[in-house]
């Protein structure tokens, strides 16, 4: 199993939900590129990290 943290700032907001960008180590290609996330959960949050873990 191989856990990676992938961090995100704030890009846009929608009506009701946040759009955030990836910001990926340096040389490396981003994973997600951009999610969003409904409002309600991410409040004013200008980052967040998503940890994802891949399993075999």
């Amino acid at each position: 199993m191989s856990k990676t943290l992938v961090k995100f700032e704030l890009e846009k907001e929608t009506k009701n939900s946040v759009r955030y960008k990836e910001v990926p180590e340096a040389g490396q290609a981003p994973i997600f590129g951009t999610v969003y996330m409904q409002k309600w959960f991410a409040g004013d949050a200008k980052t967040i990290e998503i940890t994802v873990e891949k399993k075999s």
